[in-house]
């Protein structure tokens, strides 16, 4: 892709379909990617990674941990290969660290570096710069770690780690995947015991992969809590990975197999964390016929394939204390909320509000410019069913889930849908398009208007 061209909206637009089917595989998941090319490069040794999501995210992470002095390459087989530098190993880098649209990767890169007397200038793309780091810098700031921040506690941003660490108990003030595992990173070379507490469980791919590494980790859960402490400066052991499907991921094929009539899917080797289930769990209250087969345990973490067949879904109220497990999939299930007869409610919602955008406002903005009644509140959505007329354009907001998900809308609408630009699924989902296409999905590139 050329600089001018890069620049250039890609509008793609989707049109009503007849029934999807196949047996697919989904992008590795891409939480688990972005953890194991980090904790592959503070072991010692080379840690081996099948299934890597090769996605802009993930290989910028890759590209930052090889200039912080690991090193990660891929072999011809599609194996990555990280030789660690150990927990106090990392160096300075010789040039900014470009995280592109990844929060994920500049929040837990951030936490990696904080405790290693290193500098590193992080930057990222126009829609990463807008989002603010302070929820990460303010807790790693109790490590001794300095930062020089752009207006607003935003990227491009310049960290200082700290020369002489100290352990540090934080209270997540709201649930959040990436301050938590941020804040256990910095632990890693922090003598003591690094404590964080989670009133509210999130995803804890975190844990899992730390303690598979061989770190001095442990969890309690407490009156107030979880409570995940980490032994510092205990050194972690090259491991051999196999990333199974991306949820996130799967979130759009199962959702456009629900809402498109006649359609029956099997989407293989899903990861099946706990944390990570939500949606699934929200889609069969709501009606879906999603069955799980072949459930097997793969790199510490469940697995099974999706059955998934087109269903008469009903609206239901999704309760705050399930947004943790499915945070990234709201905009999808706003879409499946659509076709739903009667209204569905989401609660719980802060966190969208500091996504790739404000995916609240843009989800609703979305719904309403292709004919669905909504309602919302600073933590809340309602979608009143009954199906999608169609005929909108959504603004992406440079989102590549908002993208999706309402390419997804338009396979069941009675119009179509037109997104403004599709240049962002590219980081996390790179054959989005040819894969649905390829069950029968009617996406095809849009004039731009």
């Amino acid at each position: 892709m050329t600089q001018n061209s890069a620049l250039t909206p890609l509008p793609l637009i989707s049109r009503k379909a007849g029934p999807l089917k196949g047996t697919i595989r989904v992008p590795g998941d891409k939480s688990m990617s972005h953890r194991a090319l980090m904790f592959g490069a503070v072991a010692i040794g080379e840690t081996t990674i099948k299934g890597l999501l090769e996605a802009e995210d993930v290989i910028n992470t890759a590209k930052a941990m090889t200039a912080l002095g690991a090193k990660a390459e891929r072999d011809p087989q599609g194996i990555w290969h990280v030789q660690g530098v150990g927990v106090a190993g990392l160096q300075s880098p010789s040039e900014p660290l470009d995280f592109g649209n990844s929060g994920t990767g500049v929040r837990l890169a951030m936490g990696l570096m904080a405790t290693t007397p290193l500098t590193a200038r992080c930057v990222g793309d126009a829609s990463l710069s807008k989002r603010p780091m302070g929820r990460v810098t303010d807790p790693l700031s109790l490590f001794g770690t300095t930062f020089e921040a752009s207006e607003g506690n935003r990227l491009p941003l310049t960290l200082h780690g700290a020369k002489n660490p100290v352990p540090v108990t934080y209270t997540l003030p709201v649930a959040s995947a990436q301050v938590k595992s941020a804040v256990l990173l910095a632990g890693l070379n922090t003598p003591g015991i690094t404590t964080v507490i989670e009133p509210t469980p999130t995803r804890d791919h975190t844990e899992r992969m730390l303690k598979g590494f061989g770190a001095k980790i442990t969890v309690e859960v407490k009156d107030d809590g979880r409570h995940i402490a980490i032994e510092g400066q205990h050194e972690l052991k090259a491991q051999h990975l196999d990333v199974p499907g991306d949820p996130s991921s799967a979130a759009f094929p199962m959702v456009a197999a629900l809402i498109t009539e006649g359609s029956g899917i099997v989407i293989e080797n899903i990861m099946l964390n706990p944390t990570r289930t939500g949606l699934i769990d929200t889609l069969i209250e709501m009606g879906g016929n999603i069955t799980i087969e072949n459930r097997r345990l793969a790199g510490g973490e469940e697995v099974g394939d999706l059955h998934v067949k087109h269903s008469r879904l009903h609206g239901i109220r999704v309760p705050a204390a399930r947004a943790p497990s499915m945070i990234d999939e709201y905009p999808i299930l706003a879409v499946a909320a659509s076709f739903a007869d009667g209204t569905t409610r989401m609660e719980g919602l802060e966190e969208l509000r500091v996504k790739e955008s404000d995916r609240l406002a843009a989800v609703e903005a979305g719904l309403q410019a292709n004919g669905v009644p909504t309602q919302s509140g600073r933590d809340w959505l309602e979608v009143s069913g009954g199906g999608a007329p169609g005929g909108g354009k959504v603004t992406t907001h440079m989102d590549h889930r908002i993208a999706m998900s309402f390419l997804i809308m338009g396979l069941a609408s009675r119009i179509y849908t037109v997104i403004d630009d599709s240049r962002f699924i590219a980081t996390s989902f790179p054959d989005f398009t040819g894969l649905l296409n390829g069950m029968g999905a009617r996406i095809s590139p849009a004039e731009a208007r």
